[in-house]
């Protein structure tokens, strides 16, 4: 059997980094098993779901890699969905129900008082067709509510939490269609897995309880549940999911010069054993992605990590790769010789600005001034070659160390710290650095 998974986004908003690990696992689950990772738009909410907001995760996903072997939207499928809904009303497996928010929380309140478990009490099933009719024509519609089977326990061995037991008389009924018609998600969400051939489900913890009624609603639609693995879900440094890393979005990210490098390899190992590697590439983080590393833990993500993760991932960035988001001009040579010194790449921008100038040096002492001068004219004779210059004015000065080096990078740079001179000079120039040296002396 194929593996396939999903990713089933719906599109009320832009993706955020929780959105992005859920994606980028189950996009590793199927590609380290050669299998098929599907994209499902769960758009069943027609008056918050927006087309722009698919165009938006869809660019995201192509924007990190994540490329699909499949879409659905569930605009699509409402016929489907009324069709197999049919199949459970017939095999009594779905009922009509009334009650409102109000009143369900009235009895769940009462049940509490009672030291009883606040679940529904299935008083609908008691209602006859007479009663229906009589609250149809007083023009209630009904929502319907999924009837479990509390005979036969539920369990389940889940790829993260291991061997799963929900007891069914303890559970409410769950409505999984509204007065209105809509769809709520649990329904629905079992028919497509079925359509789509989906053979593993991962998603975060806080949908366990969901799968629990739906494998049941699997076996009443006459088919094998997949496998299922629930992760814990992200955390902020604070301890909690904080409502800004919630809404933290792709499109901030990249605003904030992350590549998408460092957010598949951060994501990718967070809530797992194994250590965050920026070296590696999403091939290699696909071989060794295992469900048997992922602990129950919840996972904190830190954005100053991913910072620090973006600066080891541009430190490795071909030519190639950065070349189309570099200043025009900027050649390979250049690129490698700053790179060591950026931790995003818009930053080259500022470096490049050092090489193409104008830059302006610091205030030097009466005597490097006069060093700087020498430098100008012995520059002459080394050329662009920073190991020959500097060992002549060792030589002709007696300097060594920070006084033989800084004030040459100062005059050239304008700065105390950057790349290696050795790579820079020669991209500066004979000409403009001995302009720029006669300019400090």
């Amino acid at each position: 059997m194929t593996v396939t998974t999903r990713f089933a986004p719906s599109p009320t908003g832009t993706l955020h980094v929780g959105n992005v690990r859920a994606a980028l696992h189950n996009w590793l689950l199927a590609r380290k098993a050669g299998g098929r990772f599907l994209l499902r738009i769960d758009d069943t909410d027609t008056e918050r779901s927006r087309e722009d907001y698919v165009e938006s995760i869809k660019a995201d996903l192509t924007w990190l890699g994540l490329g699909w072997d499949g879409e659905e939207r569930q605009s699509a499928r409402f016929d489907l969905y009324e069709a197999e809904f049919r199949k459970l009303i017939a095999a009594g497996r779905v009922y009509r129900a009334y009650e409102s928010a109000q009143e369900l929380d009235l009895k769940r309140k009462v049940l509490l008082g009672r030291g009883l478990p606040p679940i529904y009490d299935r008083a609908a099933l008691t209602l006859t067709e007479a009663d229906h009719a009589a609250r149809a024509a007083a023009g209630e519609t009904p929502h319907w509510r999924f009837l479990l089977d509390r005979d036969h326990p539920i369990e389940w061995h889940d790829g993260i939490r291991g061997p799963q037991h929900f007891d069914p008389a303890k559970m409410s009924d769950p409505v999984v269609r509204r007065a209105d018609g809509s769809w709520l998600y649990l329904l629905p969400s079992v028919i497509d897995d079925i359509a789509m051939g989906i053979t593993d489900v991962l998603r975060g913890e806080d949908h366990v309880s969901n799968t629990a009624s739906q494998i049941q609603m699997f076996e009443a639609l006459g088919a094998a549940a997949p496998r299922f693995a629930h992760e814990a879900l992200l955390t902020g440094t604070e301890g909690k999911l904080s409502k800004r890393l919630g809404s933290l979005g792709v499109s901030a990210l990249r605003e904030a010069g992350i590549e998408p490098e460092a957010l598949i390899a951060l994501l990718a190992r967070l809530g797992t054993s194994n250590a965050i590697d920026p070296a590696l590439d999403a091939g290699a983080l696909a071989a060794s992605f295992d469900l048997a590393r992922f602990g129950r833990a919840p996972a904190r993500f830190d954005e100053a990590e991913l910072h620090r993760v973006n600066a080891a991932v541009v430190h490795r960035l071909p030519f190639e790769r950065v070349a189309p988001l570099l200043p025009q001009g900027m050649d390979q040579a250049a690129w490698e010789a700053i790179r060591p010194n950026v931790d995003h790449i818009g930053e080259a921008a500022d470096w490049w600005q050092v090489v193409t100038g104008p830059v302006t040096p610091p205030v030097l002492s009466a005597e490097d001034a006069a060093y700087v001068a020498q430098a100008a004219a012995a520059l002459d004779r080394s050329g662009a070659d920073w190991a020959a210059l500097t060992a002549s004015l060792k030589e002709a000065t007696g300097r060594k160390g920070k006084a033989l080096f800084l004030p040459l990078r100062q005059a050239l740079t304008g700065r105390d710290h950057g790349p290696d001179m050795a790579a820079l000079l020669p991209l500066i120039g004979v000409e403009a650095a001995r302009d720029r040296l006669a300019a400090a002396g």
